[in-house]
């Protein structure tokens, strides 16, 4: 109680200061050169629509002279050249006064715009009432950086434009992170479930080849589930306050596992391949004195080589998020494959910590932190202090398909995290796993694919509309929860839903039929004193649902003895004796 009764003022303030934030908008500067002959460019600015407007449109912005000044600080009335800034938009440092003081007397000058020279995070060129009512000429920040480029690359002889274009609702490139993200989900889903079943099926069968070994997958417990929330917690707190030493671990792990999650998806592809079906020869090395197949090894590089690839120029923002994207979604595959939660009630847990745990992060943290900025939204797009300026990999981005001072200045991608991704993605395999077990046709799998589609949207339209970064667990949590036990309890399977009987091994096994033996005749019936009812649970076969074939059993060969009895348990395969 002491604690929320100290917390309470300072999110009180907190709010108050937010509230009470300068309105600033992005711009952009036109720079051509005045000896003709070279595209103009466009630079970023930091603008408050109360002093001036910009006009939306290019065309409608006076191209006027642009004047380096930025040697003088623009305090006092000897700051002024001796012939005033007519007609011109000077450059000034910022610093020792305030921007009312500079922009007066630019105004008083003659000048029709001012641009500050920032070497510092740009801020908004604030004032009060009474002094936004008194000044008309815009006046803006921009970055040193950006000064630099400008004289270096079209001379001291320039004219630039001040104009801010509208920002639209949505990008384009939303189009292309739904389809990316919704077709991750629904293939892992499909992949991952599919797998499992088959995987159960199989269990019984020993096929010992090193490209038919896959991994095992991960059942998630609630214990691992609240450990994974509160090492995902501690892990973004530290990265919040030590981004820059951190940032790098974080690089590494994604090429190490990116590269893994490529080499899975890739692999099953290339083992249906007729060609190059060489082994390695016989030896004593770790792993090869399996002798897997030279084209599986050759993959393997290859999928290095491409995360090596990214790694290297992996700020490129050209091309190297393509890359990063592909491996992204090949991360994302891998890990819907290997991790699976046995019940819905495991799944409503997870779905439910990181709704908690994503909003806290978003909405509540600008609160509790001295910049006033969410801790998520700074950790997913890189600090604005930070020294090494670069960005976590571990997002979807695609760069903004529009020309806009949100795509130069602000947020030249737009992101979706992979977290996004592979929690609703578990669930969307859960669906399809117990799809198979009753025989469902889908039903399940498809409505949870199309529930996080809408969820999708629905992020996307509270994006558009508050202009802020969201946490989508928000939006997808309550559509793929709700839809799919809205669904169960629609036909009447909510408890079994509930608590996973859906798999293999929970089918009952009183309708399998005994098949006969190679020598023709049927095994006698387990009786319960019988040694034949002592079989290992692990290794009894298990029937698949009709409408499915069986799997064929391995061929044993003919004995008169095994014949005529049922074998002992140390004559199973794959049990020791």
């Amino acid at each position: 109680m002491a604690v929320a009764v100290a917390v309470l003022p300072r999110l009180a303030v907190a709010f108050l200061l937010l509230a009470s934030q300068v309105s600033c908008e992005y711009g952009m500067v036109h720079v051509v050169s005045e000896q003709g002959g070279t595209q103009g460019k466009d630079y970023c600015v930091l603008y408050n629509p109360q002093w001036a407007h910009l006009p939306q449109d290019l065309a409608k912005a006076p191209l006027l002279p642009l004047k380096d000044w930025s040697a003088s600080l623009l305090c006092s009335p000897a700051d002024l050249p001796s012939q005033g800034f007519s007609n011109q938009i000077p450059l000034v440092s910022r610093g020792n006064c305030t921007f009312y003081e500079k922009v007066r007397l630019a105004q008083g000058s003659g000048a029709r715009g001012l641009l500050i020279v920032s070497k510092e995070a740009l801020v908004p060129p604030g004032g009060n009432k009474s002094q936004y009512d008194e000044i008309g000429i815009p006046v803006a920040l921009l970055s040193h950086k950006d000064k630099l480029d400008i004289f270096k690359n079209f001379g001291q002889s320039v004219r630039a434009a001040l104009y801010a274009p509208s920002e639209p609702m949505l990008d384009y490139n939303m189009i292309i992170i739904f389809v990316m993200a919704v077709g991750t989900v629904a293939l892992g889903g499909y992949w991952a479930g599919s797998r499992d079943v088959k995987k159960r099926y199989l269990k019984h069968k020993r096929d010992d080849g090193p490209e038919k070994q896959e991994d095992e997958a991960v059942d998630v417990t609630p214990l691992m589930i609240c450990v994974f929330v509160v090492m995902c917690c501690c892990m973004l707190v530290l990265l919040y306050y030590f981004y820059d030493q951190l940032v790098y671990v974080i690089i590494g792990t994604f090429c190490l596992a990116s590269s893994t999650g490529l080499y899975s998806c890739l692999a099953p592809l290339v083992q249906r391949l007729p060609f190059c079906k060489c082994r390695v020869p016989s030896n004593g090395l770790p792993y090869f004195h399996q002798r897997p197949q030279v084209r599986l090894l050759l993959l393997a590089l290859l999928c290095v080589a491409v995360s090596v690839l990214w790694a290297v120029y992996r700020n490129e923002d050209q091309w190297a998020w393509i890359l990063q994207d592909a491996l992204g979604i090949a991360f994302c595959l891998y890990m819907l494959k290997t991790i699976r939660l046995p019940t819905f009630k495991a799944c409503t847990l997870l779905l439910m910590v990181l709704f908690f745990y994503d909003v806290f992060f978003v909405f509540i943290t600008p609160f509790l932190t001295k910049s006033g900025n969410s801790i998520m939204v700074e950790v997913a797009t890189g600090p604005a202090d930070s020294a090494t300026h670069e960005k976590l990999p571990m997002v979807l981005k695609v760069p903004r398909l529009n020309t806009s001072p949100l795509a130069l200045c602000d947020r030249p991608f737009s992101l979706l995290g992979f977290g996004d991704i592979l929690v609703p993605g578990l669930l969307v395999a859960y669906c399809h796993r117990f799809d198979i077990q009753v025989q469902s046709s889908r039903l399940y799998f498809v409505a949870c694919t199309v529930a996080y589609g809408i969820g999708l949207l629905v992020t996307f339209m509270a994006l558009a509309l508050m202009q802020r970064g969201q946490p989508a667990l928000l939006y997808l949590v309550p559509c793929t929860l709700t839809t799919s036990c809205a669904l169960a309890l629609w036909r009447r399977e909510l408890s079994m839903f509930w608590a996973g009987s859906g798999f293999a091994k929970d089918l009952p096994q009183s309708t399998c039929v005994a098949a006969p033996t190679p020598g023709g005749t049927l095994p006698p019936k387990d009786s319960d004193n019988g040694p034949s009812s002592q079989q290992p649970a692990e290794e009894e076969p298990v029937m698949p649902p009709s409408g499915q074939a069986s799997p064929q059993e391995p061929e044993q060969p003919e004995d008169s003895t095994t014949a005529q009895h049922p074998p002992t348990p140390t004559d199973q395969p794959g049990t020791s004796a």
